[in-house]
């Protein structure tokens, strides 16, 4: 598994394991029943302690990402589209926070971003 630890995020490392775990369930790059490293492993792997991997682990689970089954491992469960749905949701929502923010900062309008928006849906199609 090819997790990434940047020093200089403002997220913590457990937060960053997380959020790449679920990317990489949330693209099919991880695949119901795939067994996860052990958090023994991935911290020595990323050099990190087990009781980081610990929380990263307890929180895939918490949000039914993953299930562990004592003494055999992590296992990536099948996606539920509401998870996938509200964690697509979540991303969207920082990203549109930080244009909008943005946006006031250099006195764009709201009918700007809107038009901008648009523009971008129409060129998707």
């Amino acid at each position: 598994m090819n997790i990434i630890i940047s020093n200089s995020s403002d997220k913590p490392i457990y937060e960053q394991i997380t959020i790449q775990i679920k990317t990489m369930v949330m693209n099919g790059m991880l695949k119901e029943g795939d067994l996860l490293p052990s958090m023994r492993t991935l911290a020595k792997e990323l050099r990190i302690s087990v009781i980081t991997t610990k929380r990263s682990y307890e929180d895939l689970e918490k949000d039914g990402f993953i299930t562990t089954v004592v003494g055999k491992g992590s296992f990536v469960k099948a996606a539920d589209t509401r998870l996938v749905r509200e964690e697509k949701l979540k991303e969207i929502e920082e990203l549109l926070s930080r244009a909008v923010s943005i946006a006031q900062q250099s006195n764009i309008t709201r009918q700007e971003v809107e038009e901008m928006i648009e523009i971008l849906y129409q060129e998707e199609v």
